[in-house]
């Protein structure tokens, strides 16, 4: 194969993107290569605006526009009642297409372990400050039953046992170390129903 650095910058780039290896980047990148006016140029152009518009909010962690307030901070007509939290935006996508929530979301942005400084990585401080600020009666904590996941739903536990407020978990129907996101809609829905107060 005749090498050029571009592409070989650019298959290196999409290997990164999850379930894709140099194989699948390869194939990838010829198609775009060979459709650059139907496929390429629009990907570009989305990708650009995303780059420039869209950012996480620091309080909630789900996306926003840049040129808007967040649409989670501001929906306060609807006055839930309840939180949802989860790891990343994709478990939120996950939870949302089954229509069995009908609550606020707060994406911590990953988890923690007992190896580094819990405050920094996770948004916990805000989601206390949102269930005293918002009223909220039950926090839903949807973390992965994987080991970083428990351990951060009893820090999670741990930082709200001052507020008082109802904490349950997801129940039955997640696998021990699955993931939200890799989840179908009935285990999910399963899930929901029948979780249990932490």
């Amino acid at each position: 194969m005749m090498e050029l650095k571009e592409i070989d910058e650019l298959i290196k780039a999409v290997s990164k993107f999850p379930g894709l290896g140099p194989k699948s980047a390869k194939r990838i990148i010829l198609k775009l290569i060979n459709n650059k006016d139907e496929i390429m140029k629009p990907t570009i152009n989305a990708l650009a605006n995303v780059y420039k518009n869209i950012s996480r909010c620091n309080y909630c962690g789900t996306l926003k526009s840049l040129k808007e307030e967040c649409r989670e901070c501001s929906n306060l007509q609807n006055k839930f009642s309840k939180i949802c939290v989860v790891e990343n935006i994709a478990d939120q996508w996950s939870i949302e297409s089954t229509n069995i929530f009908s609550g606020y979301f707060h994406i911590l942005g990953g988890t923690i372990s007992g190896t580094i400084d819990k405050s920094q990585r996770v948004l916990i401080n805000s989601l206390k400050e949102r269930v005293k600020k918002q009223k909220i009666e039950e926090v839903i904590v949807a973390t992965s039953a994987t080991v970083e996941g428990q351990t951060t739903a009893f820090y999670i536990e741990e930082t709200l046992k001052s507020t008082k407020v109802k904490i349950s978990k997801l129940a039955q129907g997640l696998p021990v170390g699955g993931e939200i996101e890799s989840l179908d809609d009935g285990t999910l829905f399963s899930a929901f129903k029948n979780r249990t107060q932490i």
